[in-house]
């Protein structure tokens, strides 16, 4: 048997008992380490569940399932994910890799961003699109998230925006000269994130349009969900180019349309109450 399981957002005690039962059980536990991470490292794992845990890269997930898998026929064999198993198609790779193999499996689900982010106080069913905003570079600056943000608020709705993570990513000199090198991990920020946004406006005015979004655009910065120094900061977009909400995980919401209700509970954790007054009231139901 396969078995995926989520680990959910904060530490070792975060997954389940059915989880922990299916873990302590396989012969071999692998710990995917690529599209997210916990705020406690592998020991603390291992030490929790009693477990010796295989790191499974982007590389060996993508290039080197069938490895994965190897005796899965024949003895339970356990894929750790931060958050839930289905929160990156990745795993569903696996899963099709598996069913084709004849391997049966099973999925342990756990807290993900994707429902955790209704701690700020908006309601989950007024989101629209996930988004991913990924890191410019000096040669690659591409816009076309922002079209996406931009249709969830003409529809009044929220978006998530899942911030970039680079780990175990080559530099493109090393990657065309093949040398197993790889730069060091990185996590864009709320600032980051708000930036690029902030230059996108900039770019769509001096090509004559008038964006959805602008700098006094109502957002939420969260950082570190489900763990125990959580920070969440609401405010402009402005604004969140220079709050500072400390180590990643980061994640970034553009407010929609807003029941009052959603308006309170983000006024909790504004950077300026002030903000609140000039801007969100005007895209309030």
């Amino acid at each position: 048997m396969l078995y995926l399981v989520g680990l959910g957002l904060g530490d070792a005690k975060d997954i389940t008992v059915k989880g922990l039962e299916a873990v302590r059980r396989c012969r071999r536990v692998y710990l995917e380490a690529y599209t997210s991470v916990l705020t406690v490292g592998k020991e603390a794992l291992e030490e929790f569940y009693g477990k010796e845990l295989i790191l499974a890269d982007r590389e060996m997930v993508e290039q080197e399932a069938d490895s994965l898998l190897e005796e899965a026929d024949v003895c339970d064999v356990a894929f750790l994910v931060v958050g839930d198993p289905f929160g990156a198609t990745t795993h569903s790779d696996l899963v099709l890799r598996a069913v084709k193999l004849g391997i049966p499996y099973k999925v342990i689900h756990n807290a993900s961003i994707m429902n955790a982010v209704g701690c700020c106080g908006l309601q989950l069913y007024n989101f629209g699109e996930t988004i991913s905003i990924v890191f410019w570079t000096d040669t690659w600056k591409p816009e076309s998230f922002f079209d996406n943000i931009e249709k969830n608020r003409q529809n009044g709705m929220h978006t998530l925006c899942l911030l970039d993570i680079k780990v175990k990513e080559q530099s493109l000199e090393n990657l065309m000269k093949g040398r197993k090198i790889y730069e060091p991990p990185r996590y864009m920020s709320v600032n980051q994130a708000a930036e690029q946004l902030l230059a996108i406006i900039q770019n769509r005015r001096l090509q004559g349009e008038k964006p959805e979004i602008t700098e006094n655009t109502i957002c939420v910065g969260l950082a570190r969900v489900g763990a125990p120094d959580e920070k969440i900061a609401s405010g402009t977009l402005q604004q969140m180019s220079t709050v500072e909400l400390g180590a990643p995980l980061h994640s970034l919401i553009v407010t929609g349309t807003m029941h009052p209700l959603e308006l309170e509970m983000l006024k909790l954790f504004s950077v300026d109450s002030s903000s609140f007054e000039n801007n969100a009231c005007q895209r309030t139901t």
